[in-house]
This record gives C-alpha cells, sequence and structure tokens, in this order.
C-alpha cells in the first residue's frame, strides 16, 4: 500500500497580521468599526482584533464568519443564498454556521488557506471589506 498525502497552504502569523491590517484599514475607509477574524483551512483562529467601538456581539460573528467561509472554501454571502434551498436550510441549526455577508475564503494559489471574518457594518459592506482586504493581498479565488 503506497502511503498518500496532501499539501495545505496555511498562511504566515506575520502574513495573517498584514492581512488584519488592510481589513481595518479598508473599514475605516468606509466608515464602520469592525471586528476582523482570520482562520487556518481548518477553521481554526490564527488572529483576531476588535476595533474600540465595535459592538461586542460583532465578535463571535467575525469568527464564525470566518469559519463559516473556511468550512467550505465559499463566502457567507453565499451560504445566504444557499440556505433558501430545502435540502440546504437544516444546516440553519447549526451553531457556528454564520450565512450572513462578511466571511470569505482565503485562497493561495487556487488552494483555500483559510477564511477571513468581518463584522460591523452592514452584510454587504462586511462582505466588500472582506474581499477589498483579500484583493489587496492577491488572496481571493
Amino acid at each position: 500500500m503506497t502511503l498518500q498525502t496532501i499539501t495545505t497552504s496555511q498562511l504566515s502569523l506575520e502574513t495573517t497580521y498584514e492581512l488584519l491590517a488592510h481589513a481595518r484599514r479598508t473599514c475605516a475607509e468606509r466608515g464602520f468599526a469592525a471586528c476582523v477574524a482570520i482562520t487556518d483551512a481548518g477553521g481554526h483562529l490564527r488572529v483576531f482584533e476588535r476595533a474600540d467601538t465595535a459592538p461586542f456581539l460583532t465578535a463571535g460573528v467575525a469568527i464564525d464568519k470566518a469559519w463559516t467561509a473556511a468550512s467550505y472554501g465559499m463566502s457567507t454571502s453565499q451560504w445566504n443564498q444557499y440556505m433558501s434551498e430545502p435540502t440546504v436550510a437544516p444546516l440553519a441549526q447549526h451553531p457556528r454556521l454564520t450565512p450572513v455577508g462578511g466571511g470569505v475564503p482565503i485562497i493561495v494559489n487556487g488552494q483555500l488557506a483559510g477564511g477571513i471574518g468581518i463584522s460591523g457594518g452592514s452584510s454587504v459592506q462586511d462582505h466588500e471589506a472582506a474581499e477589498e482586504a483579500l484583493r489587496a493581498m492577491n488572496l481571493i479565488g
């Protein structure tokens, strides 16, 4: 029997902090205080930041948006659309699944490397800020 392995991508801690800085700047430019969470491809939290004036609820939401984006490698905005399908709707009962815009997968060389979650603005603002931060570092699929 031949043992097979799978190579995965992971951002360095330094790179995750750079992405966090881009996200912080993007949210500020858009005029809202936010929480930003970045996970690895397994959904494990790598970095997190809560702006001074971000509501406390946004902390858990940002983390779960990043987790949701990493779970299947698709944005939480896409999850929002899928939740209307009867075969997918039961997933709404999963405690961490967050089908609200603002979670986007991190893609490195075509491979899932994690998720970013932003919470603090509207779902559209959160989503756009996440995508803009990822584009700034060429980490979007």
